[in-house]
């Protein structure tokens, strides 16, 4: 059978690095097949071209349509998809990462294991949320106290600084339409901020579901990561978008989400400060081959792809 045409598997360090790529593109009712490297949209209005390789994570709303075709070249430019529900507030992730080592991951997992470890991380993020206190000498109790009494000052600075009425957050996720317009352009802002910090996870080869803040469940760290930027980014475009009352307002919310991220910055920022929270600061740079080891309890590690034992033999 012969080769199916279209673009060369890429090898991953020929592929734009995350931090690199655009933040997220959003659809909905259309088609997306393949052609050579890009990623074809159709829908009643033609068809348009997207380079995968310049996306970070593909936002899929209703009455969207993927080929295999397209999955194979989204899967091979470490794109994450994130399908999402009629007003954002639900989404499915996949993908793969843009890094085969496991270094992260592993750091991530030894850290969530130890409580002394586990506390410290816990500690970092909230220093970058709150960068002017001193974290160090608080318990996790008073940690939680100062975030809880810091947000619901943000969400009040807002609903005072566009004059929308503010209840709190309150919403059910199975029926958005129940939610007062704040709280219905929080759950789209947040989709969006959740499926960027999915797609920065998975492509620095992280779990998304072993988080520190956030625990028990598959998108735990994606929320300990999203947490980090949501009062800059999603709270005062979600009281903005509210006061304006526009007839489509998750998709007006989606987009203004979008540009703020790309003027702050909010991917790169994503990669550097996820960089901070595992790797001490005399750590070298990751070695950027590839490779495969064995464990060892000595050692630590010994090369993979060699014959053990035949000196036994001889």
């Amino acid at each position: 059978m012969s080769e199916m045409p279209g673009m060369i598997r890429p090898e991953l360090q020929a592929l734009p690095q995350i931090r690199d790529r655009m933040t997220f593109l959003y659809f909905e009712h259309c088609k997306l097949n393949r052609q050579d490297s890009a990623i074809t949209v159709t829908d009643d209005q033609g068809i348009i071209h997207v380079p995968a390789a310049s996306i970070s994570v593909l936002l899929l709303g209703p009455g969207t349509t993927v080929s295999h075709r397209a999955m194979e070249l989204i899967g091979d430019a470490g794109v994450s998809v994130v399908w999402i529900g009629e007003h954002g507030v639900r989404y499915y992730a996949g993908g793969r990462p843009l890094t085969h080592r496991s270094a992260f991951l592993i750091r991530q997992a030894e850290c969530v294991s130890n409580q002394r470890k586990h506390l410290m991380i816990v500690r970092k993020m909230y220093q970058l949320r709150f960068p002017e206190e001193n974290s160090s000498k608080m318990t996790l109790q008073q940690l939680r106290g100062r975030e809880g009494s810091r947000v619901r000052s943000v969400y009040r600075k807002y609903a005072k600084e566009y004059d929308v009425k503010w209840n709190g957050r309150d919403y059910d996720p199975e029926h958005f339409e129940t939610g007062d317009p704040v709280n219905q352009a929080l759950s789209a802002g947040c989709a969006c901020l959740y499926g960027l910090a999915h797609a920065v996870i998975f492509a620095l080869g992280l779990s998304p579901g072993l988080g520190f803040i956030h625990v028990g469940h598959d998108c735990s760290f994606v929320y300990d990561i999203a947490d980090l930027y949501k009062s800059e980014v999603v709270i005062p475009v979600a009281f903005q978008v509210a006061s304006e009352e526009p007839e489509d307002l998750p998709g007006i919310v989606r987009r203004k989400v979008r540009d703020v991220m790309t003027e702050k910055h909010i991917l790169e920022r994503m990669v550097k400060d996820i960089r901070w929270l595992f790797l001490a600061e005399d750590e070298k740079k990751e070695d950027a081959v590839e490779a495969v080891y064995l464990w060892d309890d000595k050692e630590g590690t010994v090369r993979n792809g060699r014959s053990y034992g035949q000196e036994e033999w001889e």
